[in-house]
């Protein structure tokens, strides 16, 4: 098991904004970490990523389940 050195709660200040959708405002990454996860899981595929990457993009991916589930809550409760 990998252990997570980029804390997803580091990403909240500067990744992390809340858009409207519809009624909704929902959790969502900036633009730029949005670039960067996609950068990280293209490198993934093809097993470039260095150590420190791959803990990044875990990170990344642990707060994209937690807005996943956050959101659907929300959704769930309007």
């Amino acid at each position: 098991m990998v252990q997570v050195v980029i804390n997803p709660a580091s990403l909240l200040e500067s990744g992390i904004r809340v858009e409207k959708v519809d009624q909704f405002s929902l959790f969502r990454f900036t633009d730029e970490l949005q670039s960067r996860l996609e950068r990280l899981l293209e490198k993934n595929e093809t097993g470039d990523l260095t150590p420190e990457e791959l803990e990044e993009l875990t990170g990344i991916q642990e707060l994209d389940r937690i807005f996943t589930y956050l959101n659907s809550r929300l959704m769930a409760e309007q």
